[in-house]
């Protein structure tokens, strides 16, 4: 088992997005060099300049790749680093067909994985961010689930409601297929080739955003837009709503554990469920209102339905992850903050 220290080359794809610039981040503060991919040359500005204005721009190369499904769509990008964090997938609600949804992430992981057996000869590890999505089952009865979980209902509701069935449904499934594609291509070459495997599997990912946004709050991703509306926004505060639980994991959190999927001998050939804890809604209004100062003065913090209490019905084991990559877990309050420090200066 080989780790890989700074000052390596690490290719991060889809560099743009939400968790992947946090990736990029870290790993620049840590002292490596970076090749990130985007979709398109505009999408590579904003990481010019945002990485440029932090000092970093001699560290950080944008490589395009228009299309992650294309056969050999990462050949050249992979050539001369040493580690891969594979991050490039849609969760993009609105999206109608599976395929639009399974295309990207199952081609595109296993073509990553290809391309670095056949143009990668110094690679030593690779990360793939899957998500608790390929992990988790909406159960009828609180569960704690584990890596040893795959998720079986998301495919079941697909397969009884076609174009019909819940968007999450469709991007679970495709997490799942990707994830499952990735650990059957390494186990099927793993005897001959120079790198280990590791999956981080996340529960849904909040804190704050520092990729572009082109517009108001609409445009925020898809995790981080129910955020907002729920502690921000105007929306009605139900009790529905406050005592909906599930679990969650700080975005910077989320990038760390992709860092030290590199770095640990450890985390070689492993599957890690990445968590902060379960929740509450009412439990981020709880900790929203303990901040002082509050960031968003002219949007005081709700008060919610202080004392509502509800079973967690989705939580994780987290063991592993205590074992191989020791990450302290941010907290409520701390994640809060700094996401609506974002906000606020954003005029929001």
């Amino acid at each position: 088992m080989t780790i890989v220290p700074p000052p390596a080359k690490v290719l991060v794809t889809g560099a743009n997005g939400y968790i992947a610039i946090w990736v990029v981040r870290l790993l620049l503060e840590q002292g490596y060099s970076v090749r990130g991919t985007v979709r398109s040359a505009g999408k590579g500005e904003y990481l010019t300049e945002y990485f440029g204005k932090l000092g970093f721009g001699d560290k950080l190369e944008i490589v395009v790749v228009e299309d992650i499904t294309k056969e050999g769509a990462f050949d050249q990008a992979v050539q001369g680093v040493d580690a891969i964090e594979h991050t490039a997938s849609p969760f993009i609600t609105s999206l109608v067909n599976l395929s639009d949804f399974v295309d990207p992430a199952v081609r595109g992981t296993v073509g990553v994985l290809q391309s670095a057996i056949k143009h990668a000869p110094n690679v030593k590890r690779i990360v793939i961010t899957s998500s608790c999505g390929a992990v988790m089952a909406p159960p009828p009865q609180p569960t704690i689930f584990s890596e040893t979980d795959w998720n079986t209902s998301s495919q079941m509701d697909i397969d009884k409601n076609g174009v019909n069935a819940d968007p999450l449904s469709k991007y679970r499934v495709s997490k799942t297929l990707a994830e499952k594609a990735a650990w059957e291509f390494y186990e099927k070459h793993k005897g001959s080739i120079g790198w280990e495997l590791v999956v981080i599997n996340p529960p849904f990912v909040f804190g704050p955003p520092i990729q572009e946004i082109t517009g108001g709050p609409e445009s925020l991703n898809t995790s981080l837009k129910p955020f907002y509306d729920a502690l921000v926004g105007d929306g009605p505060k139900t009790e529905k709503l406050l005592s909906t639980s599930n679990s969650w994991v700080d975005v910077r959190d989320t990038a760390l554990s992709h860092i030290l999927a590199i770095q640990k001998e450890a985390a070689a050939g492993e599957r890690i469920i990445v968590c902060g804890g379960a929740y509450l809604w009412q439990e981020w209004f709880d900790a929203a209102n303990t901040i002082q100062p509050y960031p968003l003065p002219n949007h005081p913090p709700a008060k919610g339905m202080p004392g509502i209490t509800a079973p967690y019905v989705i939580q994780y084991n987290t063991a592993k992850a205590d074992k191989l990559l020791g990450i302290r877990y941010k907290t409520k309050a701390e994640t809060i903050r700094d996401t609506l420090e974002i906000f606020a200066a954003k005029g929001w």
